[in-house]
C-alpha cells in the first residue's frame, strides 16, 4: 500500500518542477537585459499579429461551416469582447461565440473566466455553475502551417444554469501553438518566445451552447470539440501566427 507520505512527496515534486522551471526562465530573461541595461518585460518584442488580432473585436470571426446570426462589441467587465451568435445551416441551435483577443504587447489574460461570470449574472440574473470538467482535443498537422506536431488544446467545459437557460460552456485561451484556460501556460509559453524575440499572442474563447434544463453537458461534446477545434484553426489561420514549440 502507497502511504500518504510518499503521495504528498509526488504531489509537492509536481508543482516544485515546473516552478523551478518558471524561475530559471525568468533568471534567463531578465538577467541578461539587466545587463544590457533595459528589462525585457517592460520593453518586450512587437505582436507582429496585432493588427489582425484587434480586427477580431470589430468584426468577429468568419468560421467556416457556420453563419452569424447577430454580432456586437460587447462590454464584458473592463473589457469589450465581439460576440457573435452563430448557427449551420441544417441546425437550429444557435451558439454564442465570446472573443477576446490581446490589444497590445503588453497586454496578458487575467481574469477573463471571473468577468465572464459577472457580465452573465448581469445579462440573466443567474449563472450557476456545475458538471465542471476539461475537455481536449488536438489541431492535426494537415491543418495547420507547422508540420512537425500536433497542436494540443484544452479547455473548460461545464454547465451554467441561468433564470432563462441553460448552457454547455468551453472556455480557453487560444495560442500559436495550442491552447490552455489556464494563465499561467500563457506567461511560461511568452516567456519562451521572448527569449526567442518572439511573442506568443492569444486570444481568449469562450462558447456557450444552449442544452435541456439542467441537461448534461457531455450530451454537447462532439458539437463543443467540432466547433473548438474549427475556432482554433481559424484563429491560427488569421490573428495567430503558429511557432514551432
Amino acid at each position: 500500500m502507497i502511504s500518504f507520505s510518499k503521495v504528498l512527496k509526488e504531489k509537492q515534486v509536481t508543482y516544485i518542477i515546473p516552478l523551478v522551471l518558471l524561475l530559471l526562465l525568468l533568471a534567463m530573461g531578465a538577467v541578461p537585459s539587466y545587463l544590457k541595461g533595459r528589462w525585457e518585460w517592460k520593453q518586450p518584442p512587437p505582436v507582429t499579429t496585432l493588427k489582425e488580432l484587434r480586427k477580431i473585436r470589430k468584426t468577429g470571426l468568419t468560421i467556416p461551416g457556420w453563419d452569424t446570426v447577430q454580432r456586437t462589441e460587447q462590454q464584458v467587465g473592463e473589457h469589450k469582447w465581439s460576440l457573435q451568435v452563430i448557427k449551420q445551416s441544417n441546425s437550429p441551435t444557435q451558439v454564442i461565440l465570446l472573443l477576446l483577443p490581446q490589444n497590445g504587447p503588453k497586454d496578458q489574460p487575467e481574469v477573463e473566466w471571473t468577468e465572464i461570470n459577472g457580465w452573465g449574472r448581469l445579462r440573466w440574473g443567474k449563472w450557476d455553475i456545475a458538471q465542471e470538467r476539461s475537455l481536449e482535443f488536438s489541431v492535426k498537422q494537415s491543418q495547420t502551417s507547422n508540420p512537425n506536431s500536433d497542436m494540443s488544446v484544452k479547455a473548460r467545459f461545464f454547465r451554467v444554469s441561468t433564470q432563462q437557460d441553460t448552457f454547455a460552456v468551453l472556455q480557453w485561451y487560444a495560442f500559436p501553438n495550442g491552447g490552455n484556460p489556464s494563465p499561467l501556460r500563457w506567461f511560461v509559453k511568452d516567456q519562451l518566445a521572448q527569449l526567442q524575440k518572439r511573442r506568443n499572442p492569444w486570444v481568449a474563447v469562450s462558447m456557450m451552447i444552449p442544452i435541456e434544463p439542467l441537461g448534461d453537458v457531455e450530451s454537447t461534446k462532439p458539437l463543443a470539440q467540432s466547433l473548438g477545434e474549427t475556432v482554433q484553426i481559424t484563429l491560427m489561420a488569421n490573428a495567430l501566427s503558429p511557432v514551432e514549440k
